[in-house]
């Protein structure tokens, strides 16, 4: 924000560019050219200066929409789903909430050859995995602010409100069933309407395949949207640059003779990320039937070790494999890791053992899959008693097992948890043909 006197905007204005200036000392920023070979390299720094798209709703200001867009869709979870017709992340309110990753808060993902997909969900489950903060610049207080989305939908926000979302069904229906009120019921963000009753979807499409085209190359934008009464809109680009991530480009170049027999694993399908050939360092097991065996208190533990190996490897290539889903809160079904106890890993796989009611769940609309998303991990789900999945466990096993120098000394972690050093493995995926493939170069 930057009111007040001509001196007291000047005096934050320069504020703000130091600030900027400084970031170039982050240590993420460092550690980014490093990676990169350019630490060494002196590197200019250039700032642009933008007005902020949106208008005034009583004492806060903020855009209807906004959010990114890729012209292509790098993490098809759907063999359905058209990579080129592009994705958005869409959010309402200012765009911070869809370019930096919340925990505990998701945006809503579009795929525009069907803006309507969506993963299977329940109601219930559509209410937990949506929008539930709005970012905006608050007059007021002079500072950028959160909200609740109930507080932004008593605002008169100018445009029809069911564009963006209605009131959660099912607790509505609780409501009136107890003889209540209904419209305590809270509004849940699903932008159902915006994307079947206008342009939109539409506008967007066309316009990252223009800046593709030009470009001669998939781009990554930056938006916003603000919408009248009648549904009409006006679509600003904030931003837009070549789409910088790991797994876009060209087709990645196969093996030419696939041995399914001398590989980690092999799939036709259930897997996202994109195109990628990416070397792995180590890769973490967690052992099937050894985990199964423990007790809930025990898998929990497990879990915690996990975080553990995430913080210790974090500089390194890493493939976590462990049967069921990652993430799922019933030890049962799964490792009840949190999220941040696995944001480091570059490769996260999910085993079934349908023998024990163990099975990943590729297409779920659930808050693992939205991080997953959000954070460019590489998701692999291998159904192992599928004709079209191979996967040779003994690989890993017949390597030596070096958890011990990781993890606490108590307890047997090595008969659960295998942490293996495999510095000529490589995974290799071609999302044309839906293949993806785990071997030894």
């Amino acid at each position: 924000m930057n009111q007040g006197t001509p001196e007291e905007r000047m005096q934050n204005f320069e504020n703000a560019v130091r600030m900027v200036y400084a970031s170039i000392m982050n240590r993420d920023a460092l550690q980014y050219r490093k990676n990169r070979g350019l630490a060494d390299k002196d590197e200019q720094m250039a700032i642009l200066i933008q007005r902020v798209s949106g208008d005034y709703y009583g004492e806060y200001f903020f855009p209807h929409a906004a959010g990114v867009g890729n012209s292509s869709n790098l993490y098809v979870y759907d063999q359905n789903v058209d990579m080129e017709a592009g994705m958005l992340r869409l959010v309402f309110g200012l765009g911070t909430r869809a370019v930096d990753r919340v925990i505990g808060d998701y945006v809503k993902i579009v795929t525009l050859d069907d803006p309507l997909r969506s993963p299977l969900m329940s109601s219930e489950e559509q209410a937990r995995y949506s929008q539930h903060k709005v970012d905006v610049l608050n007059l007021a207080e002079n500072r950028m602010d959160c909200i609740d989305v109930e507080e932004a939908m008593k605002l008169d926000i100018k445009a029809d409100k069911k564009l963006f979302g209605k009131k959660d069904p099912q607790t509505a229906r609780m409501l009136r069933d107890m003889g209540r009120d209904d419209s305590a019921a809270p509004f849940v963000l699903n932008f159902r309407r915006l994307l079947s009753d206008t342009v939109f979807p539409d506008v967007m499409k066309k316009a990252m395949a223009v800046l593709s085209e030009k470009y001669r190359y998939p781009v990554d934008i930056e938006y916003t949207a603000n919408f009248q009464k009648d549904g009409s809109f006006k679509f600003n680009l904030l931003q837009c640059r070549p789409l910088q991530t790991r797994g876009l480009g060209k087709t990645v170049e196969l093996p030419q003779i696939i041995d399914k027999e001398k590989c980690l694993f092999f799939s036709k399908g259930n897997f996202m990320g994109g195109n990628v050939r990416l070397p792995v360092h180590y890769v973490i097991l967690v052992k099937t039937l050894p985990y199964l065996q423990l007790s809930e208190r025990d898998k929990y533990t497990v879990a915690r070790h996990i975080g553990i190996l995430n913080e210790e490897l974090k500089e390194k290539n890493v493939m976590l494999m462990g049967p069921g889903r990652w993430g799922t809160t019933t030890p049962s079904l799964g490792v009840p890791v949190n999220f941040t106890e696995l944001c480091n890993m570059s490769v996260v796989c999910e085993l079934s053992y349908s023998e024990r009611g163990v099975t990943p769940e590729l297409s779920y609309g659930s808050h693992f899959f939205q991080d997953v998303v959000e954070s460019g991990i590489f998701y692999v789900a291998l159904f192992r008693e599928r004709d079209t999945v191979a996967y040779h466990e003994d690989y890993l096993l017949e390597k030596e097992n070096l958890v011990r120098q990781f993890l606490p000394e108590e307890g047997d972690p090595d008969k659960v948890i295998g942490v293996y050093a495999t510095d000529n493995l490589q995974i290799y995926s071609d999302i044309t043909r839906q293949l993806v493939l785990c071997a030894p170069t």
